[in-house]
């Protein structure tokens, strides 16, 4: 039994196991070849650019030619999903498990940033591709020296993940909307706010908007997108303190 035999055609295609081996000619396509083309036109265009025919575009060959490669479109997002991914970070070897996560979470999120169209991949399932099991790897090891569990290493791993990849879609998409409708993080919103909620039925927020956490004349700001990432990423980390005292 090949190891093709062993797992999905899907599975068999992110990680090359696939026999693209053919009598004469060498093929003028490849799967990296293709990967790197989409990732090109979804750099400069973004996601939705993406399609079979814009990709065959792209490398100036037919349609037809792609399908012989990858058999669907979902394919090869799951294919750029993967390949967008550089190498984790090396660890040190004296790092603790807190400035490790750290440092995981920090570089997943440059990584992500030079491909601002991976935060609207479909999600198809657990993390499978070689880049993808790498980074988890990575994080999973950052917990190697402490108590807990190996499912509770998945359950941190996968908690702070979530967080990550919310971050990046954030920000993105709020980058975005600001570069659309900048009015709409004006002081309009703080006016609209406080004409709008009643603290008897929303006091929580009543006191949010009297306290004039809205009031600027921007609520976006670049600069300060770092900041409110490692203020978010200390809470969860300060979590995971919390629960490994508990466990000790």
């Amino acid at each position: 039994m090949t190891e093709e035999d062993r797992v999905s055609a899907e599975i068999a295609l992110l990680w090359g196991l696939r026999d693209t081996t053919r009598r004469g000619r060498k093929p003028a396509l490849s799967v990296p070849d293709i990967i790197r083309a989409a990732v090109e036109v979804a750099d400069a265009e973004g996601l939705g650019a993406v399609s079979m025919a814009r990709v065959a575009k792209q490398l100036g060959n037919s349609t037809m030619a792609l399908y012989r490669h990858v058999s669907s479109k979902e394919d090869l997002l799951k294919l750029m999903s993967d390949a967008a991914l550089e190498d984790p970070p090396e660890m040190p070897a004296d790092i603790g498990w807190r400035d490790g996560l750290a440092l995981w979470a920090s570089s997943v999120l440059v990584a992500l940033r030079k491909h601002p169209w991976y935060a609207r991949i479909p999600l198809a399932g657990p993390p499978i591709g070689p880049q993808n099991l790498a980074w988890f790897d990575c994080a999973l090891g950052a917990l190697a020296d402490t108590p807990l569990e190996e499912a509770e290493k998945v359950g941190v791993v996968m908690g702070l993940l979530t967080f990550v990849h919310g971050e990046m879609r954030l920000t993105v998409e709020l980058a975005e909307s600001f570069r659309n409708n900048p009015e709409a993080f004006g002081r309009a919103y703080s006016r609209a706010l406080r004409l709008l909620v009643d603290p008897r039925k929303m006091p929580a927020l009543g006191r949010v908007v009297e306290a004039g956490v809205f009031d600027f004349d921007t609520l976006y700001d670049e600069r300060e997108v770092e900041a409110d990432f490692g203020f978010g990423l200390n809470l969860y980390l300060d979590g995971v303190a919390a629960y490994l005292a508990r466990r000790t």
